[in-house]
């Protein structure tokens, strides 16, 4: 998702996604190592480099982020052959509208903007795109990128 609203801005860092999300460098680190086999996220080397998505964020749905970071975690078992197939159904439902659902569709509603920038409201470290590092350029449209 912060590649997504930053897909306009260029490679971002995964310190800054480690910042901006509150997660653990070592557990990004573990993230974008399935992402990158995966072909979601590209990196780039060197100073000024870091991550982009692998293809347009209209071709990439919520669904298949999901499936992937879910693809390792054991399968949670079913108390009983009813529950079993009150589970199926309603994780075919939910794929389903999952995979409806593109990155940039995400990112472009207003409610997703709105909590990106109140995400980080009273922080020291201030950009333009996100208020993460002050390194980072801001796309050409000003703002939160929804691109």
């Amino acid at each position: 998702m912060h590649l997504a609203i930053h897909n306009s801005a260029g490679a971002v860092p995964l310190a800054e996604v480690s910042i901006c999300q509150g997660i653990s460098m070592s557990y990004i680190d573990q993230i974008f190592w399935r992402l990158r086999r995966a072909g979601l996220v590209r990196g780039t080397p060197g100073p000024g480099g870091g991550y982009r998505l692998g293809r347009p964020p209209e071709d990439i749905s919520i669904a298949e982020v999901i499936a992937l970071m879910d693809a390792e975690r054991p399968q949670r078992r079913a108390e009983s052959p009813m529950a079993e197939r009150l589970w199926a159904e309603l994780s075919t439902r939910i794929e389903s509208y999952l995979d409806g659902i593109s990155l940039a569709d995400f990112v472009a509603r207003p409610q997703v903007q709105e909590a990106v920038l109140s995400q980080y409201a009273g922080r020291q470290w201030r950009c333009d795109v996100c208020g993460a590092l002050a390194t980072r350029q801001q796309p050409p449209s000003g703002g939160v990128s929804a691109q």
